[in-house]
């Protein structure tokens, strides 16, 4: 699998966990419901830089998508304090 391939997976499950997010938000306090949309302008931020990147070719990018990924990563921790948070609302 290229690194292109598991950075679309990558985002794919940041977009499912953030859409599962949503609807629980309305039990979430302030300060969970503003990382959320932190989170939520970040991968809008992620996915618009990654569609242009995948079709790029060359050593470029493949340095810009390890980027992308540390940043997917980075959105994925995100969430799962946001998950986490929501958890210990309930």
């Amino acid at each position: 699998m290229s690194e292109s391939d598991t950075l679309a997976e990558i985002i794919s499950s940041l977009k499912q966990q953030r859409d599962e997010l949503r609807l629980r938000m309305h039990l979430a306090g302030a300060e969970t419901k503003q990382e959320y949309e932190r989170l939520t302008g970040k991968i809008t931020e992620l996915t618009d830089q990654y569609e242009p990147t995948r079709q790029a070719a060359g050593e470029t990018a493949s340095n810009v998508l390890a980027a992308l990924k540390l940043a997917a990563e980075e959105i994925k921790a995100g969430y799962d304090r946001v998950a986490k948070s929501l958890k210990s609302d309930n």
